[in-house]
């Protein structure tokens, strides 16, 4: 799957297909607006599908691994940058979040090696996309080699493009990876002109000294490299991470496809901002599910056009928030698609 390719097929949603969605609910057994936000999210859903009656058939939650260099060399997580490759190994064997989540939703779980150290042995269920084994330490040298973002992208498209088979589905995105909140701190600062404190948190429970610091490493990254923010190939090339790529390129090829997809928590917003930076129109087809507790993914969402469809003060990643808001994704399509309208119901409509 050529990047150049995917590209030129991202085309913003339907706007009329949006029209009629709009239309319909008007004629349902209900009071105007009465469903609140699940209409708007219906709305968008018929915009993507192109049709005022979407239906799906499938939910598949893509949680995509990698380690980080700036975690094998600086304290700005609370844990070991080996956690990576023992969560990934939890997952496989069914003990993680997600797992737990991914079951309740109805969902396929895909789980991607984009360059987890040290590497996780051949399992059929793991999905081996990986280039490097990790990043490199974005304070002393661009996160990625050249060349290597443009790879990573694909990758991510490529399982997108393989995954869309017969029948429409709903695509969840989540990540591993210690160390990636500050890279997606990096990112959404040099995207938004956000000062680095404002977008740098605590990631997996640092604080004190070491929240300081970690805020200073990001700051002098952004500095340091000073990627334009509509450069999505420099933002992943120069602060970001293998899963971060890999999951942009899932965005692209699912926009291109006219795949939904629902964003999980902070790193995956950063996957986004990369994605709409190479083709904005990916933005229709984003969804937030959640707000999480990371002070910068308020920022995120707000560059991104998002508002986010719960607040639990999650901050866990792997997909946990993408899971739990896909069955509402489809109960907004599925009002939508099945409910009478007040001539089929025999209901007599309100008084002008």
């Amino acid at each position: 799957m050529r990047l150049e390719e995917t590209l030129a097929r991202i085309v913003p949603p339907d706007p009329e297909a949006a029209d009629a969605a709009r239309a319909r609910h008007a004629e349902l057994t209900k009071p105007p607006g009465s469903l609140g936000r699940l209409e708007s999210l219906g709305v968008q859903l018929a915009s993507i599908r192109g049709t005022p009656r979407p239906r799906f058939e499938r939910r598949v939650v893509v949680v995509a691994a990698a380690s980080h260099g700036v975690a094998r060399e600086e304290t700005v997580s609370a844990y070991p940058g080996a956690v990576t490759a023992q969560m990934v190994a939890n997952f496989l064997g069914g003990g993680a979040a997600i797992n737990a989540l991914a079951a309740v939703a109805g969902a396929e779980l895909r789980l991607v090696d984009a360059g987890v150290d040290p590497e996780p042995p051949d399992d059929p269920r793991l999905l081996k996309a990986r280039i490097a084994g990790g990043s490199r330490n974005l304070l002393r040298e661009p996160a990625l080699p050249d060349g290597h973002e443009v790879r990573i992208l694909e990758s991510g498209a490529a399982l997108v493009e393989d995954l869309d088979r017969d029948g429409a589905w709903l695509l969840g995105l989540g990540e591993m990876g210690i160390g990636n909140t500050t890279s997606s701190a990096a990112i959404v600062a040099a995207a938004t002109g956000v000062d680095a404190a404002r977008v740098t948190g605590p990631g997996t429970g640092v604080d004190g000294e070491r929240l300081l610091r970690k805020r200073a490493i990001v700051s002098e990254a952004v500095a340091r490299w000073s990627p334009r923010g509509d450069d999505g190939r420099a933002l992943l090339r120069t602060l970001g991470g293998y899963e971060i790529g890999f999951l942009a390129g899932c965005c692209l090829e699912a926009a291109a496809r006219k795949v939904p997809v629902v964003l999980d928590g902070y790193v995956t917003a950063a996957a986004a901002i990369v994605a709409c930076a190479l083709a904005p129109a990916t933005r229709g087809y984003l969804i937030a599910s959640h707000l999480s507790r990371e002070p910068g993914h308020a920022v995120a969402l707000d560059h991104l056009g998002l508002a986010p469809l719960l607040d639990l003060e999650l901050r866990l990643g792997e997909g946990s928030g993408a899971a739990l808001v896909l069955p509402l994704v489809d109960a907004a399509a599925r009002t939508l698609d099945e409910m009478a309208t007040f001539a089929q119901a025999g209901v007599a409509e309100r008084d002008a």
